[in-house]
């Protein structure tokens, strides 16, 4: 089967809810990013195939396929489409996928993968909250669903509250783990590891969501999101804004425009978990994906795991024995924040810049999503 290799990855700033992108529409913040792929690459946009893009909240400004919206305002030529993926957090992971399955089955030669959330403009939650201020049926409303399900309480929240507690996590534990992914984002950002994957956006050329001033006195002084419950929003990852691209091209793209990959996309999964515990999935996927792989975790130069909240990827450690110094080693979406359609991609573009510069063959992503599922992907360094 043919390879597919991604050949760049670029990112914006993440802003903060209110922050300096909260006003930037998503097209245009979509727009800036495929225009610096297409300058970096060389690559002339009237080549690509098919844009890929990733986006939880289809509504308002994020509606109608934004993925085309977005090729359009960044300038591409009409003549090439576009098309908008959910699969909720990791919908830019799944566009990522996608692509590089396109590639491998010879159908397409050159995708853009990638996506976009504007927090600020999209809240969480909008097209069902929206959607039943209409009169509108719940998503989980159908005779189906409350069959098998009945009325349970389905949500992030409660999920990673159940994690906590199936695991032993401590809400000390958790919170040590914040403050070092805090900790972990600064030291990188004042290293200027972020600098070549980010495009800055005006005068934002930082992550805003990182806080120096994290304490564990601070951290233990929060009221706990749930009554008697151990998770804080200190603990959850940041409601964000962003948007990041990666190029997919295929080995006869490569020689044909004198490309200069960064990683081959070495094996990819996709798992269904149980959707009441919803954030269990990347222990499945990651297990999945090292067996269809061959490759021991062991050899894994760094992973990432998307840090929704901080039982996630603790509850990843404890059951894969792991090597926490190589979990997310830049921080996470605790302190860097987490756009949601945007997140997949941009935990890509960070282990892919880190692979290069630290020379590792091999870097994992993984992480959970809505309604109980994961994607995982194995990259390996050209």
């Amino acid at each position: 089967m043919p390879d597919a290799y991604v050949v760049e990855a670029v990112r914006t700033p993440v802003g903060r809810r209110g922050g300096g992108l909260a006003e930037v529409h998503p097209a245009d913040l979509g727009a800036h990013v495929l225009r610096a792929l297409v300058e970096r690459t060389g690559v002339d946009p009237a080549e690509i195939d098919d844009v890929l893009w990733g986006c939880v909240g289809q509504m308002g400004p994020q509606a109608s396929n934004v993925a085309r919206t977005t090729l359009l305002s960044a300038g591409f030529p009409e003549t090439v489409p576009g098309t908008t993926i959910d699969r909720q957090c990791g919908s830019s992971q799944q566009a990522l996928h996608f692509a590089a399955q396109a590639v491998m089955a010879g159908v397409n030669d050159l995708v853009v993968a990638g996506g976009v959330e504007l927090m600020s403009q999209v809240p969480i939650g909008s097209p069902t909250i929206i959607g039943l201020e209409h009169g509108m049926a719940h998503p989980r409303g159908g005779r189906g669903w409350a069959e098998r399900y009945g009325d349970e309480e389905i949500s992030q929240f409660r999920g990673a509250e159940l994690i906590a507690e199936r695991w032993g996590l401590s809400r000390a534990a958790m919170e040590a783990f914040a403050l070092e992914s805090h900790a972990r984002a600064i030291a990188s950002a004042d290293r200027g590891e972020f600098d070549e994957e980010i495009v800055p956006f005006g005068d934002i050329a930082r992550d805003e969501g990182p806080r120096p001033g994290s304490t564990a006195e601070k951290l233990a002084a929060l009221t706990p999101l749930r009554e008697g419950g151990r998770l804080t929003a200190a603990l959850a990852s940041q409601i964000s804004d962003g948007a990041a691209a990666m190029l997919v091209a295929s080995e006869a793209a490569v020689r044909r425009f004198g490309l200069s990959p960064i990683a081959r996309v070495h094996t990819m999964t996709v798992v269904g978990a149980d959707p009441v515990l919803m954030l269990t999935g990347p222990i499945p996927a990651t297990e999945a994906l090292l067996k269809r792989s061959g490759v021991a975790l062991s050899d894994v130069g760094s992973y990432e795991v998307n840090e929704a909240f901080a039982s996630v990827p603790m509850a990843w450690l404890a059951d894969t024995g792991a090597d926490p110094v190589r979990l997310n080693p830049q921080g996470g979406a605790i302190a860097l924040g987490h756009p949601l359609g945007g997140t997949g991609a941009r935990l890509a573009t960070t282990l892919l810049h880190r692979m290069r510069r630290a020379s590792q063959r091999y870097g994992l992503q993984t992480m959970c999503e809505g309604g109980g599922m994961a994607n995982a992907t194995l990259f390996e360094l050209t």
